[in-house]
């Protein structure tokens, strides 16, 4: 290795996690060593490039039980273990982008005395942010209101970094079914979403009949395959590289409303409907939606209320057919589009690359 400062990224679990960071640590790996610190069987060494020096913890997942107090002791235990790590690794700054990974990782920066930068992509911020955000030297933002959950912390607003492949004009992928009829990207995020993947089955008929083009990533937890006659405008996958060039070239997206994806649909500017995840930590995927449902750009729907029926409605109010000047267009959906303009774009590796930077050593 070439005398560098070293950089340790702690991110794990969750694309909302894995994603950002890695965007970062793409835009500064010319001005450090990064290692990268995860947790074994999760998603990290499926994404993590070997250049990263990936090392995992054994940590499980807290869940809500008689024993969840035992399993955050747990985790906090593994401070030691981060500890000797960062000694032995020599690092000289860490970033972390939240998650359970966090929370030792920020510990065990303090009892070293290094710097440590934790980025929050959520509007509502999560349980490590919270109580934890006053021990990191920044703790950079993903929306500005955020702020105001976080008196006790220096916070700076630096927008959420998207995955390279989003700052660049991308074509339509091969695979994807072609034709004249709206395409339709639906997702439930990294891992998938059982609800999404139901309700699309159910409307799949519908949606053929209606002649909509869709890709369905049903995520890596959803194993269910569903085969219909005639189905060439109908594509599914488990997992795609191609997500940025879906998006931009689709006409409307489904999907929960992770950080991730409301940012990837603010800069593509992409009208969507949104299904937030019910059970989220302070419910803040529900918050997340609502950023784009009150500026016109989304239609948010209720996981709890969701039919067959509410679903299928929704689909052909906004893509109902009206007649101008001799075309044809949708009234609705170019609505949201124009609204989806509105929302503000931040360019943030870049922001984020110059506060990792002010902790270069010199050599």
């Amino acid at each position: 290795m070439s005398k560098k400062n070293n950089l340790l990224v702690a991110a794990s679990g969750t694309g909302g996690h894995i994603f950002p960071a890695l965007a970062v640590s793409k835009e500064v790996e010319d001005e450090w060593n990064i290692h990268w610190l995860g947790v074994h069987q999760r998603l990290d060494a499926n994404f993590i490039p070997s250049k990263y020096n990936l090392t995992t913890l054994n940590m499980k997942t807290p869940r809500k039980n008689i024993f969840l107090f035992y399993q955050y002791i747990e985790i906090l235990i593994s401070t030691f273990q981060i500890i000797r790590i960062l000694k032995e690794k020599k690092i000289d700054l860490v970033f972390t982008t939240g998650g359970y990974i966090s929370a030792p990782t920020i510990v065990a920066s303090k009892f070293l005395r290094i710097p440590v930068i934790i980025h929050e992509s959520n509007l509502i911020p999560g349980m490590v942010t919270k109580y934890f955000g006053f021990l990191c030297n920044y703790v950079l933002l993903g929306f500005k209101k955020t702020n105001s959950y976080l008196r006790n912390c220096k916070t700076i607003f630096t927008g959420t970094p998207l995955r390279q492949q989003f700052y660049k004009s991308n074509p339509l992928p091969e695979w994807a079914p072609k034709g004249k009829g709206p395409l339709l990207i639906v997702m439930g995020g990294s891992q998938g979403a059982k609800a999404i993947n139901q309700i699309l089955y159910d409307s799949l008929e519908f949606l053929i009949k209606k002649k909509f083009r869709i890709v369905h990533i049903i995520g890596e937890c959803n194993q269910q395959s569903f085969q219909v006659k005639n189905s060439k405008n109908y594509v599914q996958k488990k997992f795609t590289n191609e997500i940025a060039a879906l998006i931009q070239n689709c006409d409307l997206v489904i999907s929960r409303s992770g950080s991730g994806t409301i940012n990837e649909l603010i800069d593509t500017e992409k009208p969507s409907i949104l299904i937030p995840y019910p059970y989220s930590k302070n419910n803040h995927q529900e918050k997340n939606a609502m950023i784009l449902a009150q500026s016109g750009g989304s239609v948010l729907i209720n996981q709890n209320n969701i039919s067959k029926e509410v679903f299928e409605e929704t689909l052909e109010r906004i893509f109902k057919i009206k007649f101008k000047n001799g075309k044809n267009y949708y009234e609705i959906l170019d609505l949201m589009k124009k609204n989806m303009k509105n929302n503000n774009k931040i360019k943030s590796t870049t922001e984020i690359k110059k506060f990792l930077n002010y902790f270069l050593k010199e050599f």
